[in-house]
């Protein structure tokens, strides 16, 4: 029988969840009103491959009474399948775009106080995935005339913890000056300055760094 939480499952999710499973781990378990993807000796495992916004009420009504991790993709390597409308393959082509931890910033927006919370892990995978791209014209016209249709998993690459706020600091690039300001972490980070913002949110207010002042180029932020 296949699990209610399984249904509508996608691709990467289900793949990340066998990659994360071990031998004792009970799959897609009743707690507390919600579904949960893993649970191991009491610890929640959630696999969350985007939209962390939609996991606060999960999290609000568990956190206190459970240890959770939860874990995020980061597409370090990608690939990009295109299909035509019969879903044979057009062409696969490796895209410029490298992910790098600091991007799960942009999820991380949605709760970054959590890092101080005694019982909330979250651990990063940077992957290789690959992106299956098919036609539709109506609904793909940022991407020349495609939609993603899905994600997949091709091999995890490497992983990286972050149990506390101090943890973020690992995110940082080297040679920031002291103090910094959003520009230059997006100049060292090689990102926009709009993640080099969300970044720097995270870093605020999980209390890993600490406004200091302003200058023409914003809010200045120094490393303890």
């Amino acid at each position: 029988m296949t699990a209610i939480g399984s249904l509508n499952e996608k691709p990467l999710h289900a793949a990340l969840k066998e990659w994360y499973h071990r031998e004792g781990d009970q799959v897609e378990v009743p707690t507390g009103g919600f579904v949960v993807d893993l649970v191991r000796d009491g610890l929640l495992i959630e696999i969350q491959t985007r939209g962390f916004a939609s996991m606060r009420r999960k999290l609000d009504r568990l956190l206190d009474s459970y240890s959770i991790r939860v874990v995020h993709p980061v597409a370090a390597v990608k690939w990009i399948l295109k299909l035509d409308g019969d879903c044979r393959m057009v062409s696969r082509r490796r895209s410029p775009k490298r992910g790098i931890a600091a991007d799960l910033c942009a999820e991380l927006v949605s709760f970054p106080s959590l890092l101080s919370h005694p019982n909330f892990t979250l651990e990063v995978l940077l992957v290789e995935e690959e992106e299956v791209w098919r036609p539709d014209a109506k609904r793909g016209w940022r991407r020349g005339g495609y939609v993603i249709e899905e994600r997949r998993l091709l091999e995890v690459l490497e992983t990286v913890e972050l149990g506390s706020p101090e943890d973020l600091l690992r995110l940082l690039p080297e040679g920031l000056p002291d103090p910094f300001n959003t520009a230059d972490l997006a100049d060292r980070l090689g990102r926009s300055r709009h993640l080099a913002q969300e970044v720097a949110y995270c870093l605020r207010v999980s209390g890993a760094v600490e406004a200091v002042g302003r200058d023409k180029r914003g809010v200045l932020y120094r490393l303890p």
